[in-house]
């Protein structure tokens, strides 16, 4: 059920079976099987998606039930065996996309009623360095830069792509240059996303100045400011794919130059007991927290196996 239940937000079988953390051929093969069971297809396969049929859709909320159902089993044993107390310090940068926090944050908190769970959005740098001071017990970031002494373990990769207006003469382009994006204006984050600084390192590397006007820190003005015209912008894959970005073309870099964003989870050397249980839960629960659903569609081809971002399983240790 957890497979289908991916497969059917990831539309992609090579994502869907990072998110399972199972190989591609084996989640394709347990579907088959499934298929098989009820004398049916679930699931439409074409060339660029996964899409289900209306068998596959009329089973859905059954097999949400039943994950649902589930965890609640679990976190009822949880609770009845492994009581826990004090406080839990967690950081996120905003829309990470491998890792939903609040609902990871939800589930927490059904198995230890008692912590005291303390959350703060920021940039991933401001992030690292609360962390690093002791401030924050576990943070989930977007950078990769200095956290050697944090144990990071890294979540899952994208790629950076570029976001256009309809409007802008990149917008009937496949693929972009960076030699074209030389004095344009860009919409960009604040220098304590981690993404900012990819993007800079990225212009840096070729040589390339570029205007930045507007500066946000919060993805969602930074898709509206596109959408005026005010600027284009390098953004990680899946925020190209938000329902608020709708309108807005994508354009992709020279595969071979295209910066790639990496989500980790960092904790801290001094980190409340607390941490250690929230990352346990991201270990064996990865379906709890999962990937950003429809967010994250991959229009690449389907049965083919690739490289494409796996989010492998989770194992952190605390400096």
């Amino acid at each position: 059920m957890e497979y289908l239940v991916t497969l059917a937000e990831e539309q992609q079988f090579t994502r869907a079976a990072a998110v399972c953390g199972v190989s591609q051929s084996g989640l394709s093969a347990a579907i088959r099987s499934l298929e098989e069971e009820f004398g049916t297809s679930l699931f439409t396969r074409t060339t660029r998606r996964v899409v289900a049929t209306d068998a596959g859709r009329a089973l859905l909320p059954f097999a949400r039930e039943m994950l649902t159902q589930a965890a609640a089993g679990r976190d009822a044993v949880v609770r009845a065996t492994r009581q826990l107390s004090g406080r839990l310090r967690v950081g996120a940068e905003q829309c990470l996309g491998v890792v939903d926090v609040p609902p990871l944050l939800e589930r927490f908190h059904r198995r230890y009623p008692l912590v005291d769970i303390h959350f703060v959005q920021a940039g991933s740098h401001e992030l690292a360095a609360q962390v690093r001071a002791g401030d924050l017990d576990v943070a989930f970031v977007a950078t990769t830069d200095h956290l050697a002494s944090m144990s990071p373990a890294e979540l899952g990769q994208r790629p950076l792509v570029l976001l256009v207006p309809p409007t802008d003469p990149l917008a009937t382009s496949s693929r972009v240059e960076w030699e074209q994006l030389r004095e344009r204006d860009f919409i960009d984050f604040r220098e304590s996303w981690g993404v900012r600084t990819l993007t800079d390192a990225a212009f840096a590397a070729h040589g390339i100045t570029r205007r930045v006007p507007c500066t946000v820190d919060d993805i969602h003005t930074l898709l509206d400011l596109i959408h005026r015209g005010l600027g284009i912008a390098l953004v990680p894959q899946h925020v190209a794919a938000k329902p608020q970005a709708a309108g807005l073309v994508t354009v992709a870099l020279p595969p071979e130059e295209t910066p790639v964003w990496v989500v980790s989870a960092i904790a801290s050397g001094t980190a409340e007991p607390a941490a250690l249980r929230l990352l346990e839960i991201l270990d064996v629960d990865a379906q709890a927290c999962g990937v950003d659903g429809a967010a994250c569609v991959d229009a690449a081809a389907e049965e083919p196996e690739t490289s494409a971002a796996v989010v492998p399983t989770v194992s952190v240790t605390t400096a």
